[in-house]
Order: C-alpha cells, then structure tokens, then sequence
C-alpha cells in the first residue's frame, strides 16, 4: 500500500512538471507582448510617487512623510536647493534663500516645514529624468513599428548637457540652474528611451515566436 502511494505520487511529478513550465511560458509570453505597458506603469510611478511626501507632510502624517523621503535617499542626495516645492509660496529656493527663512546652517537634506512647503522627494534633474523617461515611453507606444534606435554617437551627444552641468557643479566651476537640470534630465531620459527601447521591442517579438502558445494535440 505504501509503495503504491509512493508510485502515484512519482506519477504525478510531470504533469506538475508540465503545468509549471506552461504557466512560466504564458507568463513571459504575457510579460513579452505588454512589456511597455509594463515599463511605462512603473515609470508612471516613479515619476510621480516623489511628490507623495510633500503631500503627506500637509496632511500631517509626518512619520508616513518622512519614512518615504527615506525611501529615496539612496537614489538621490536630496538637496534643497535643487529640488522642486509644493504648498508653500515658491516652487524653488536657491540656497541663499533657504539661509534668510531656515537659518544660516541648512541641513543637508532639509525638507521643508509648513512656511515655505516641502520638496518632492527627488531633485529637479532626477524628477526631470524620470518624467521624459515616461513621456518618451508613452510616445514610443505610436512609433513602435517605425522608430530606429538612436546611435551611440547621438546617445553621447544628448548626454553631454548634463554631464557638463553634472561635473561643472561639482568642481566648483559654477552653479546649475533649475532649468539647466530639467533641461540636461530630460535629454537623458529621452536618449536613454530613444536608445534602448527599439532593441528591447525587437527582442520581445523574438520571445513571442519562442513563447508561442500552441493548441494541445487531439
């Protein structure tokens, strides 16, 4: 009796086998033919979750607020002075002004208080990025069928802008503007989607022949 349970239990194994590779094959058949939907909803989401602790801030879930400006302390330093406001009377501060309503010693990652509002949770240029990331995403939905990848020559020259703007900031050369930082992001965000995309289109239609479902045989 024993072994004859053993046995049915064995029997099982592939048409467990079976049902697991088919359900992994119709899910990266799915995944292959929504892909884009796919990046564009997480982009959607990268792009406008920033704002989010500001907005928890004025609502008073403080813990809430902070807990999410924590949350992208690893992808962004965060600094005032180059960040975006909300609810509060200026939508930016150079960091002269932070110094005349905050104090002469702004914390490094000051996030505002309920005078003069609080910063989304991402600086300009990183919110910039994320932004033209979607929005050349949702475009590339209409030119999918016709758009050719962008060379690595024209990839490099639309990064220029912002590694100018990047380094020139950091060495002390000059301050960036808020404009120079969303126009230098968005230009990245756009050559990286303008790049990458038709490659990734060109290999998903090969998944799909791959992942082909086929009828079961009679």
């Amino acid at each position: 009796m024993t072994d004859g349970r053993m046995d049915q239990r064995v029997s099982h194994i592939p048409q467990q086998v079976g049902k697991l590779a088919a359900f992994l094959n119709r899910l990266v058949h799915f995944t292959a033919n929504h892909w884009l939907l796919i990046v564009n909803s997480v982009m959607a989401i990268q792009a406008t979750l920033p704002a989010l602790p500001p907005a928890l801030m004025v609502a008073g879930r403080h813990s809430a607020g902070r807990f999410m400006y924590a949350l992208f302390r690893p992808l962004c330093h965060q600094l005032p002075e180059r960040s975006f406001f909300l609810f509060g009377p200026q939508l930016m501060y150079q960091y002269q002004e932070l110094q005349a309503l905050v104090g002469p010693d702004v914390p490094l990652r000051f996030i505002g208080s309920p005078r003069i509002g609080y910063k989304i949770a991402v600086c300009q240029r990183d919110l910039a990025t994320y932004a033209s990331i979607l929005a050349a995403g949702l475009a590339f939905t209409l030119l999918r069928q016709r758009l050719r990848p962008l060379s690595l020559k024209a990839f490099g020259l639309l990064c220029i802008p912002m590694v100018i703007d990047g380094f020139g900031q950091l060495f002390g050369m000059w301050e960036s503007t808020w404009w120079s930082r969303v126009l230098s992001g968005g230009l990245f965000g756009i050559a990286c989607v303008w790049l990458a995309y038709p490659y990734i289109e060109t290999g998903m239609k090969d998944v799909l022949m791959l992942t082909e479902p086929t009828e079961p045989e009679l």
